[in-house]
């Protein structure tokens, strides 16, 4: 598939801020990885590239992952037509034989490969903002290349199982995690009021399983607009009552959040990252803001909530949507944070850990997260953009997409959550959302619903579901290497046809 493949011996480049140029570039080899260690004195590194010279079947189909959510881009496409940028890993196949290469979770850089017919290239961007790096004489764990060849095994498996290869120690929830979330019957127009009514609905409809579903309350019960403070609006009154609300009807309560973006004028405009001549969002590097953050999540755990949702920390620390982005992140340079002796992942990752750390105890879902940086950090993450209880076919693009091509990340990284089934009354004809209903149920990764008012028929399909959502299931795609959005699925060894146009 691959001839003469060398993963140990690339040739690598080192680029710095400046012309100075110190950095060098250690490896350690070892049966089926090798690692790779950044240093430099006084210059600042900002790119390492890596190239593998080697010769690639043009015919033989590629497929990458995403730099946080996928936007209903993932699919395979030939060798020979693919200059696509694929973040952390990639496979390629002959449908009969597979190779994956990637690197491991939780490197100090962010990673993307590109694959021609005459080798493979690896860019890391170990920058700081915009700019480069100071290591200033520190050793850098820079990232773990490892790769493995498959022969006569199918796509999915291979990629299943190269995917818990590249996570040693994820976190996973001790139980199916399934139930409510009120954005896609609310869009932020909830209250009190509205939340009290979804619980009671879910906890019909769970009603019989062991297994307490989730009420969780989305964007609209802050003070801020979709911003700090933390603290409840006049929509909502006492958070922890209506969190023992939630915990009366024999639900769990979770929680929406974006830690980055205050409107709070007690928060001291230097404490935000200067981009683009604006200060707009928090900077996790600066001791101040790292005790805000703590403060607001440790006042919601103390509420009484179970899972927290934290969103937009990709987009306000870089500036960009993963799918804005190619080979770099951010795209924006000139800028850097307040501490410049870290990489930007390693930023990333210090956030993850200060949220995790905060938390104590909560269930943690990451939405808009770096995907191969909080693997092992939550416990549930945001693999797809937003679905919608509006636009049938915005559901389909992002979500039995990324459900397809990141369903093996599921159980290896976190929880796979492919996003909501939204069913506010009179958008989306409900063959079409019981569609999506069922595939999610038997998918064995996160299931929410977003509904206001539900008919008995309805009720009795969502129950259905949930119940099927607390066992086991075998799942896999089968048309997926043809259709980006796959319309035949295997389920516990039967074939099932969705109809998603």
């Amino acid at each position: 598939m691959l001839h003469n493949f060398d993963m140990f011996h690339p040739t690598f480049f080192v680029r710095c801020e400046t012309e100075l140029n110190d950095a060098q570039v250690r490896t350690e080899v070892h049966k089926n990885d090798m690692r790779v260690y950044l240093t430099a004195n006084r210059s600042k590194p900002c790119f390492v590239e890596f190239q593998w010279k080697t010769a690639i079947e043009p015919s033989l189909l590629a497929l990458g992952d995403a730099w946080e959510r996928s936007y209903g881009e993932l699919g395979f496409t030939t060798v020979s037509n693919s200059d696509r940028v694929m973040p952390w890993y990639f496979m390629l196949t002959d449908k009969d034989n597979c190779f994956c290469f990637g690197v491991k979770t939780q490197p100090s850089a962010f990673i993307s490969f590109r694959v021609a017919e005459n080798g493979i290239t690896a860019l890391a961007d170990c920058r700081n903002g915009g700019m480069g790096t100071a290591l200033n004489g520190r050793e850098l764990p820079l990232c773990t290349f490892i790769y493995k060849a498959y022969e006569k095994t199918d796509a999915f498996s291979a990629l299943c199982d190269f995917c818990k290869a590249l996570c040693p120690a994820p976190i996973l929830p001790k139980s199916p995690v399934y139930g409510g979330n009120d954005w896609y019957n609310a869009y932020g127009h909830n209250s009190y009021e509205t939340v009290c009514s979804a619980a009671k609905i879910n906890a019909e409809c769970a009603k019989g399983i062991a297994n307490a579903p989730f009420m969780v309350i989305d964007d609209g019960w802050e003070q801020g607009s979709m911003a700090g403070p933390w603290l409840p609006n006049g929509k909502f009154g006492d958070m922890r009552a209506i969190c023992d609300e939630i915990k009366s009807r024999g639900l769990r309560p979770g929680i929406w959040i974006r830690p980055l973006n205050t409107n709070d004028p007690a928060v001291n405009d230097d404490l935000k990252i200067l981009r683009n001549g604006k200060r707009e969002y928090l900077d996790p590097t600066q001791p101040a803001v790292q005790a805000l953050i703590k403060e607001d999540i440790t006042r919601i755990r103390d509420w009484g909530y179970e899972l927290i949702k934290h969103d937009f920390t990709t987009f306000d620390l870089f500036g960009n949507w993963g799918k804005d982005l190619a080979d770099v992140v951010p795209k924006s340079e000139g800028w850097h944070f307040c501490d410049q002796t870290k990489t930007n992942a390693e930023i990333v990752l210090d956030l993850y850990r200060l949220i995790r750390e905060a938390a104590d105890g909560m269930l943690i879902i990451g939405c808009n997260t770096v995907s191969h940086l909080c693997a092992g950090l939550v416990e549930i993450n945001r693999t797809g953009d937003d679905t919608s209880g509006k636009d049938w076919n915005r559901t389909v693009k992002m979500g039995v997409n990324t459900l397809a091509f990141r369903l093996a990340q599921n159980g290896a990284f976190y929880l796979v959550d492919a996003d909501c089934v939204g069913m506010p009354k009179g958008f989306i004809p409900w063959e079409k959302n019981r569609q999506w209903l069922e595939l999610l149920a038997s998918s064995g990764t996160a299931l929410f619903v977003s509904l206001d008012e539900v008919t008995d028929a309805q009720k009795e399909e969502i129950a259905k579901a949930y119940h099927t959502a607390q066992t086991p299931h075998t799942i896999k795609p089968i048309n997926w290497i043809e259709a980006v959005t796959p319309t035949l699925w295997e389920i516990d060894g039967k074939t099932t046809t969705f109809d998603w146009a």
